[in-house]
């Protein structure tokens, strides 16, 4: 499977304008309440003017609404167009939608990584590319912050808040997160590793139970920011900010303003913006008969408090 690691940025021009003009996507999103998919609308917005192409997107009201989801694509589908861009629930629920997709000739691409192309494949799917963060690199790089924080002798419990059980980002995050954990620091040990279903509210909880069994806990880590805000909650309420180290995933904007309030501690930035642009920008040279990579992977960036106040690191120029 080809990877490519897209270390620059570069306005990426899908065709001349006269191809373009006619062009239209159908953008499919999870939830926008969600601000990661917010910051990718923007993305997927900026990038279709700037490559002159029209798209219409629509979104599912949780990030657990899988049938509404495939009810969704189904009738995008029926608009026949030029595209299908979307950010499936989980790795499976939109195959007979995007089955389809294939059979009319019409590019699926995959954001942010959610669907698997084995499965795609056996389902009679042909994915034109995925594009996103590479999610076991990210869980990676929330273990290698932690241990930079604690040390690599630390020791303690820690607990881990997987994503929608059964979705492929979520886990591999988790996994990318537990593995570079115990190469770099195995006496820090996963205590729990729970589904929190990309649920804000469950994460708190999950947390609160897991402070109450395991007093001495020293981290928490969750495969997403809305997870990880709900964490930092239970930890403020038991009193133990100063001994829990919390780290989150996307770099969205709710999780931006608590780490600059002192409150999360670090999240691991998906620029989901940058994925959208680029998303919008290379399903043109799909159209035009370019051949892409399988997986187009963006850049990911450690965020703390120490990094948004210096201001200095260019890839923050996409942190939405």
């Amino acid at each position: 499977m080809l990877k490519k690691l897209l270390m620059t940025v570069a306005v990426g021009v899908l065709a001349t304008q006269a191809q373009a003009a006619d062009k239209v996507y159908g953008v499919l999103m999870k939830t926008l309440s969600n601000p990661f998919w917010g910051a990718m609308e923007e993305g997927v917005k900026d990038g279709a003017a700037a490559a002159s192409v029209e798209y219409y997107l629509q979104a599912v009201e949780s990030d657990q609404a899988a049938e509404p989801q495939l009810n969704v694509c189904n009738t995008m589908l029926q608009r026949k167009p030029d595209a299908m861009i979307t950010a499936a629930i989980n790795s499976t629920i939109l195959l007979p939608c995007l089955k389809q997709a294939t059979d009319m000739g019409i590019p699926v691409v995959d954001l942010d990584g959610n669907l698997d192309h084995e499965i795609a494949e056996g389902a009679g799917v042909k994915i034109a590319f995925s594009i996103g963060s590479d999610n076991v690199a990210a869980g990676a790089q929330g273990a290698e912050y932690l241990v930079s924080k604690l040390g690599k002798d630390a020791e303690g419990p820690v607990l881990v808040i997987e994503g929608l059980s059964g979705n492929i980002t979520g886990q591999k995050r988790a996994t990318g997160f537990a593995d570079k954990l115990k190469e770099l620091a195995p006496g820090l040990e996963i205590v729990a590793s729970l589904p929190g279903d990309w649920d804000r509210g469950k994460a708190a909880n999950i947390a609160n139970d897991t402070l109450t069994a395991n007093p001495g806990l020293v981290a928490i880590f969750a495969a997403n920011d809305g997870m990880a805000l709900g964490a930092v909650e239970s930890v403020y309420a038991a009193g133990k900010q100063d001994q829990v180290t919390v780290i989150g995933v996307d770099g969205n904007s709710d999780a931006v303003k608590s780490i600059k309030a002192g409150r999360l501690n670090a999240s691991v930035a998906q620029l989901p913006y940058l994925v959208g642009k680029q998303a919008v920008e290379d399903v043109g040279k799909v159209i035009a008969g370019e051949s892409m990579d399988d997986w187009i992977y963006v850049p990911t960036l450690v965020l703390t408090k120490e990094v948004l106040e210096a201001g200095t690191e260019p890839m923050l120029e996409y942190v939405k």
